[in-house]
């Protein structure tokens, strides 16, 4: 179902486009930055309950700088110094984070309209042409998006693009997640399993230092499940330059797999995130401050968590990383998918 979802400032009509199954779940998705605006699961009893953190219409999404339910690239996450070298050849980037560039730096995608390719009660893909030097990067490509609504409550992303030439690309969505529902307060009662035995230790700008450090023994520890609130609030490095979590952790195993869980004991939504990345970040809302959203919400501090799937920041410059460079002619595809159920 498609409809209106208001005007941008520029003039441009965005349209929302809603998708269902026939378990009663439910999601939307605009082509105003290709953004996720609802995701509506029923709970332990049957209601249906919006977990994700957002806005009503367009104005909500074009004027936002928290990133709700983004589409992120070129490059997720932070490259240092906001520049990098390829090919022998150094390539400026905006730095829009102190030094950095964050999420590719100013020409957000999420502030861009995308083209729906096709669209039914399953799945739309949107497509963003994205020029040659397109925010500093690099190469010419299309970015195909295809989010998928299944009748297993999976929600699937499904990323793909060919650059023409040499280049870095690093896609992730940057939704807010409160499995007790978007405007239902803080999480840090919800509970939260990574599967990582390291995260990357990262400096007070969070560019990482290269090193991976164990988090046996740390409050970085969620193997086993444990409340987000539990250790947030730790002395320990990481947490004190964070402002709480807000870092990325080297999944176990290779291919799509398990890289995390959250359960809300309130609702009865467990959600399990599954991808073929190498690393995700979890981030727990940390500079949030009274940002109104969808129905009259006010959102603060800590009342979401994000699950950024990605390549590791600043990979570009870490040897030991698993780069995000991708060669002109190959392909560059991955799927991160978000399934829901209930206990």
């Amino acid at each position: 179902m498609k409809r209106d979802f208001g005007t941008t400032t520029k003039g441009e009509h965005a349209a929302l486009y809603t998708l269902k199954n026939k378990k009663g779940m439910e999601i939307a998705v605009s082509d105003y930055g290709a953004v996720l605006v609802k995701v509506l699961v029923p709970d332990r009893d049957g209601n249906l309950v919006d977990v994700v953190l957002g806005y009503d219409d367009v104005k909500g999404y074009e004027a936002g700088t928290l990133y709700f339910g983004a589409t992120v690239g070129r490059v997720a996450n932070r490259i240092g110094g906001g520049s990098f070298e390829l090919n022998g050849k150094t390539y400026k980037l905006t730095q829009n984070d102190n030094q950095n560039t964050l999420h590719g730096g100013t020409e957000y995608y999420d502030k861009r309209m995308w083209k729906v390719e096709a669209a039914d009660e399953s799945h739309v893909s949107l497509v963003l042409h994205s020029p040659d030097g397109d925010q500093g990067f690099p190469g010419e490509m299309d970015i195909h998006v295809t989010y998928t609504l299944t009748e297993e409550n999976e929600v699937k992303l499904h990323y793909h693009a060919v650059p023409d030439r040499d280049t870095l690309l690093n896609l992730t969505n940057h939704s807010y997640f409160n499995l007790s529902g978007h405007a239902s307060g803080k999480v840090l009662d919800q509970e939260v399993i990574i599967c990582g035995d390291a995260y990357t230790r990262a400096d007070k700008e969070s560019i990482p230092t290269g090193e991976l450090v164990c988090v046996e023994g740390t409050p970085m520890d969620f193997r086993k499940g444990k409340p987000i609130g539990r250790d947030i609030e730790s002395d320990y490095e990481a947490l004190i330059f964070g402002q709480g979590y807000d870092h990325n952790w080297a999944l176990d195993g290779r291919g799509s797999r398990q890289a995390a869980a959250m359960y809300s004991e309130q609702s009865g939504i467990e959600m399990k995130v599954y991808t073929d990345l190498p690393g995700m970040q979890f981030y727990t809302g940390n500079f949030i401050e009274s940002e109104r959203g969808k129905k009259g919400a006010v959102y603060r501090k800590r009342q979401a968590a994000c699950f950024e799937t990605q390549y590791f920041p600043d990979a570009v410059h870490k040897e030991a990383f698993e780069g995000p460079v991708v060669r002109a002619g190959e392909v560059y595809d991955t799927v991160t998918t978000y399934q829901f159920s209930q206990r």
